[in-house]
């Protein structure tokens, strides 16, 4: 077993008697970025009585356990995941484990965010801590109760044995002898080898009340008492609210209230939305009566800065490319000079445009002001955000707000930014009532913070004997470049220059599921197959022999991969894809790429039926480290597959004059169930590293070799999202 320093003394616990309830209530304020476990069939009766406290693990008189999940579950299955590793270190049965979604408190819990694919590698040392720590002091009493040493005992499901003797305890009878133990200073924490449940397929601890329609979700949320309001905001991103038919719109049936509501946050939080911060506010008893009043209302806008157009994005961000303005941000030898000397030089450019998120489920957020506190509960990956944005707007001191977390019914970086749930408090207070405000789909995909649009150029030098020996890249984005100056291909070159910018927009954007890395990687992965081909390589190859110059004698120090754990993924999707093999009326694209802290490696099989491409089956290589639950793990890397492969293919937004010209799916295009992969096969690395992210590092790689393998299938390539723009070759 490793030891682990548990650093917390006493005070850091809190202890429950049993003369409070029977049981061990154990709490864990340096459990940051957990969530916690489930249970699929009840095997113990409930305990006489629970203690409902943030952020603990607690253990009823019946041996049941209940831990806290703190985490925002956007569908990501976390919420399964993390309790499996804080029970898998206590040692306890699966089937003796509840799960409950913990209020934002930031007292017990620092890393209460659903983003960036970190809940796992950042919970991972602090569940095992507090697992291992639990099961210390629990056969630390036993050990006091039998008199004999804790070497004497073993502990398998709940259960503590005597290894030479025939006593048994199960942790529901020791658990009130166990809170008057002193926290060990070190805890034993389980071997790897000796792992029972992490790395099993464990089912989704709401999957059945979500497949039965239970209420989990924001949209399910009732408050006796409760009004219900929705929002129209300016047409165009340049535009602001001036004024309304307000008499009107108040006099219609249903609507109990409508007026401008303000959403500026003084000294705004990075979540703060800054795009639309003036909106009408109708509220009303129903949704039908509230969108009727919608339709009637008659706003006059004015405006205030830029009305900008799609076709002048283009523009601004290849005046941006082509200008002096670009920053070097990183540069290995004399890319210039060895340009110069090439024997062959290549050079594309690749772009993507706005996209917004589309969660399934609307956005929407309830809120109860009053005088004094303030009560918000609805979908967020970023309560504590929330919380903070919503305390400077009103002016409350932050501990009178609470933030309570429903699931979320899709995030993809939009629910990071809280804009929706600052909007209902702003409408509660104004009404002096309990408020859940319900966005349209409309409401929802005009409102901005969207993926950003990008721009970039790679260029590529190869000698005379097809070795890569230069490589530049450079670009921008509305408003942010996507350019990862320390990625791969940087460290496998010799000569290389990275430079980026940005580009000035009025439009608002966010963080889009593996944000930057969506698109870089699909131009680069994209780019590099063109040079593969260039040099009269094969594609795999061609990247194993860059990741081999990376191994041997890598050039810089910044380089932030690990280039065996890159190749590690490349070789094994050409093993199991069977890479090489005649595969008669089948066309393949590789692509492979490391962000969130994993590596990805996919293959795309498409064959040409009635004259239009249909991707077969896909390939995917994976390096998280520990895989923690096998199944959730396959689904998130499938999912990523197909949110890829469906944008890259369709997803655009566009612009006139500052208006968004796709306002809902009659005009926005998604992937369809018939254009989805006929099969996605995802296969892990097995090893003994700690687990990385994996929400998001599957979507990536997916665009490049889509886009590769559309290339072998058609001779075309491919270098401006959405790809089925390129008709009618696609069309």
């Amino acid at each position: 077993m490793t030891k682990i320093k548990t650093q917390y003394n006493r005070r850091s616990f809190l202890k429950i008697s049993a003369a409070a309830g029977g049981g061990m209530l154990i709490g864990f304020s340096w459990l940051t970025g957990c969530v916690s476990g489930g249970k699929t069939e009840e095997a113990l009766a409930i305990p006489n009585e629970w203690f409902e406290i943030n952020g603990y693990i607690k253990i009823g008189d019946t041996g049941l356990v209940t831990i806290y999940s703190p985490n925002p579950e956007i569908g990501q299955n976390v919420k399964t995941s993390m309790p499996m590793i804080v029970a898998e270190e206590l040692d306890v049965d699966w089937n003796n484990v509840i799960v409950e979604q913990a209020p934002l408190n930031t007292g017990f819990y620092h890393n209460q965010v659903a983003g960036g694919s970190q809940s796992i590698r950042k919970g991972w040392h602090a569940l095992r801590m507090a697992g291992a720590t639990a099961r210390r002091m629990l056969l630390e009493a036993t050990a006091k109760a039998w008199g004999v040493e804790v070497a004497a005992l073993t502990v398998s499901g709940g259960i503590i044995k005597e290894i030479n003797g025939d006593r048994t305890m199960g942790y529901g009878d020791i658990a009130a002898q166990a809170v008057a133990m002193e926290v060990p200073e070190e805890v034993e924490l389980k071997d790897i080898k000796d792992f029972k449940l992490i790395s099993t397929s464990v089912k989704n601890v709401d999957g059945k009340n979500i497949v039965t329609g239970k209420p989990l979700f924001g949209l399910d949320f009732k408050r006796e008492g409760m009004k219900l309001a929705m929002i129209q905001h300016p047409p165009a991103f340049g535009m602001k609210v001036k004024d309304f038919n307000e008499a009107e719109i108040k006099a219609m049936p249903g609507i109990k209230d409508a007026f401008i509501v303000d959403i500026t946050v003084p000294e705004p939080g990075y979540f703060d939305e800054k795009g639309y911060q003036q909106l009408v506010a109708i509220v009303g008893d129903s949704t039908w009566q509230l969108m009727k009043a919608k339709k009637a209302l008659k706003t006059n806008w004015e405006a205030v800065s830029e009305l900008e157009n799609s076709e002048d994005h283009m523009k601004r961000m290849e005046a941006t490319l082509a200008s002096g303005e670009m920053h070097e941000s990183r540069k290995d030898g004399d890319p210039e000079t060895a340009f110069k000397n090439a024997s062959k030089v290549i050079e594309r450019t690749y772009s993507s445009p706005f996209l917004p998120h589309n969660t399934m489920e609307p956005m929407n957020f309830f809120a109860n002001v009053t005088e004094t506190s303030v009560e918000l509960i609805g979908p967020t990956q970023t309560p504590q955000a929330l919380e903070g944005s919503v305390s400077k707007l009103l002016n409350i001191p932050i501990d009178d707000v609470t933030v309570n977390m429903t699931r979320m019914g899709g995030g993809f970086g939009r629910r990071l930014y809280v804009n929706f749930g600052v909007e209902a408090a702003a409408i509660s207070k104004q009404i002096g009532a309990p408020v859940k405000l319900i966005y349209t789909r409309e409401d929802d995909m005009t409102q901005g913070t969207y993926k950003p649009a990008y721009l970039t150029t790679y260029k590529a030098g190869l000698d005379e004997n097809n070795h890569l020996i230069a490589l530049s890249v450079k670009g921008t984005g509305l408003p942010e470049s996507p350019v990862f100056e320390n990625r791969f291909p940087a460290g496998t070159v010799d000569n290389y220059l990275a430079e980026k910018a940005s580009t000035k927009t009025n439009i608002t954007t966010g963080a889009w599921r593996a944000p930057r890395s969506h698109f870089i990687a699909g131009a680069e992965q994209s780019f590099l197959d063109e040079v593969a081909e260039l040099a009269g390589k094969d594609p795999i190859d061609f990247r194993l022999e860059l990741f081999e110059k990376a191994i041997k004698s890598p050039v810089g120090k910044r380089n932030d991969y690990d280039a065996e754990r890159y190749a590690g993924v490349l070789k094994l999707v050409k093993e199991k894809s069977n890479w090489g093999s005649p595969m008669p009326g089948i066309h393949r694209g590789v692509a492979a790429y490391y962000c969130h802290n994993s590596y990805v490696a996919e293959v795309v099989d498409v064959a040409m039926e009635d004259g239009k491409p249909k991707i077969k089956k896909v390939w995917c290589a994976v390096d998280c480290g520990i895989v923690i639950n096998r199944d959730a793990a396959v689904n998130m890397v499938q999912g990523g597959v197909v949110d890829g492969i469906g944008h890259a293919m369709y997803g655009q937004l566009t612009f006139k004059e500052g208006v968004p010209q796709q306002t809902n799916f009659n005009q926005y295009r998604l992937m369809r169930h018939s254009q989805a992969p006929e099969a996605i096969e995802v296969f892990f690395v097995e090893n003994d590293i700690d687990p990385t992210g994996l929400g998001e590092p599957g979507l990536p790689p997916a665009i490049g070799a889509l886009a590769n393998a559309l290339y072998q299938a058609t001779g075309e390539r491919l270098y401006h999202q959405p790809f089925s723009s390129y008709k009618p070759l696609l069309g």
